[in-house]
Formats: C-alpha cells, structure tokens, sequence
C-alpha cells in the first residue's frame, strides 16, 4: 500500500514540477522511495549480524512426541552450550539472529519462537525459554518444499541483515505432500540461502511409524541441501540429535569460507 500511495504521489509529482527546473530532482527522489518501498529489507535499516538461521524440525507424523520432545531438548542443548556461545561471539558482529520453526503438511509451518538477536548466552537462555515453553502440535505429512518456502520467506521479511543466511532442516523421511522441492531449493538459491541438512536414521522400533524405503541421509544430500558450502550432519537416532546439532551448529555459526565441505559434509548443486 506503500507503494501505490508513492507512486501516485510521484505522478502528481510529474505534474506539479513538469514546469520548475527541479522536476528531474523531485523525480529522482520519489523514485528512489518507491523502490525502498518495494525492496523486501533495506540494508541500513537492518540489523546487521553474521547470521540469520533458521532451525526447521520436523514433526510429522514419523516423528512421536517423545522425539519432538529429545529434537528440542537437542536443540536447547547445542544453543546454549559454551561451545555455540564462543561461535556466536567469534563473528564479525559477534551476533546471529535465530529462529525456530516446527514443519509438517503443506500448511503447518509453526513459528515457535521468533527472530532473537543473540550476542550473549543470556540472549540465547531467554531463547531456550521461548522454545521450552511452546507447546507441541503434529502435523501428518512431510511437506520439506513447503517448509523450505516459508523459511526463506522468514528470512527475506525480518529486520536483520546476515553477512550469511541458512536454513537448517531435520526430518526423518523424504517428501510425501506439498510443494515442489526443486523449486523450493532454487529459491533458496536464488536469495543466496544455504539449506543444511540434519536426517534422522529412522528406526522400525515403532509398529505405528510409516515404514521408509529411502537412505535418508543420501535423499538429504542429493534432494534437500542446497548451496556451495552446504552439508549434512546425520543423526543415529533422535537419542543422538543433541550430538549431532551441536556439531552442526558450531560449523553454521563459526563459519570460515573454505573450511565446511569435509567428513559428513558434502558441497551441494
């Protein structure tokens, strides 16, 4: 709305000023604040940081509650680590902006906690607080296009400017619904968006878990990542998930250009 109301106002512009010897002036200006208002976030008025990452976990119905509850617990763990601290605060800014989505069907992204400046393992507890206090919904399907979409969507409307934007994703199957996965990662691609993967092994301990016939690691590596730098990290089992995410999470956020892309990693398309 913005937008339209600027562009009206440049038009009238053009005509009030069509005879005075600023109308290119007046015109260059009003130009140059349509475009503002149409960019998705302008760099000055960003908050700048290493970092924006969004960590996106499955809960689909493969996933019971009990594994949501070790995923999180994961998670909670590796942020608030010395380890993951001393990342945050070896960048440039010595600072990331993080959020958390939980992901399942087409339409059941969950923001469970928003976009928080870290710069402090007190800003990461308050994080940590956030996302222990969410209660937890499961979806069925597993939608991985659809939930990649609505993070690079995240990413491009918050107020931070990362030297580095990634969005780390874990699940335990491939893609049964939503939207194409292909297009998804190249519009990932084309906002200069890492996707980084971390599967799940599955395990069959479960009667009622749908059976997967896939290597998941290997479908994470070839349809899933995305990026020069991206990888994977497996997990055994979501009893293993808090080792894996913080190993992972040390690699994100201390970041050196060159030094991702060995052991579990693999550089993707």
């Amino acid at each position: 709305m913005g937008a339209r109301v600027l562009c009206q106002a440049m038009n009238l512009s053009f005509e009030t000023f069509a005879q005075t010897g600023h109308s290119l002036r007046m015109r260059a200006l009003i130009l140059l604040l349509c475009i503002f208002c149409l960019s998705g976030k302008p760099a000055w008025a960003a908050t700048q940081v290493d970092l924006e990452l969004v960590l996106a976990a499955d809960i689909s119905f493969s996933v019971d509650e009990e594994e949501a509850k070790r995923q999180r617990e994961g998670y909670l763990a590796a942020l608030t680590s010395e380890e993951v601290i001393d990342a945050i605060l070896s960048g440039p800014n010595g600072s990331i902006a993080i959020a958390y989505v939980e992901w399942a069907d087409d339409s059941a992204q969950y923001l469970v906690a928003d976009w928080t400046l870290i710069r402090t393992k007190e800003d990461a507890l308050a994080f940590a607080d956030i996302l222990r206090a969410a209660p937890f919904v499961q979806g069925r399907y597993t939608a991985i296009g659809s939930a990649i979409t609505a993070c690079v969507d995240l990413i491009e409307q918050n107020q931070f400017d990362g030297f580095r934007k990634i969005i780390d994703i874990s699940g335990d199957g491939p893609q049964n619904q939503g939207k194409s996965l292909p297009l998804a990662r190249a519009l990932a691609a084309g906002h200069d968006i890492t996707i980084n993967g971390l599967p799940v092994l599955p395990k069959d301990e479960n009667p009622w878990r749908p059976r997967v016939n896939v290597d998941v690691e290997q479908y994470y590596r070839e349809n899933v990542i995305i990026g020069s730098a991206a990888f994977v990290t497996p997990a055994e089992d979501f009893e293993a998930f808090q080792e894996a995410i913080l190993k992972k999470l040390i690699l994100e956020i201390a970041w050196v250009p060159g030094a991702q892309g060995t052991d579990s990693a693999k550089a993707a398309p």
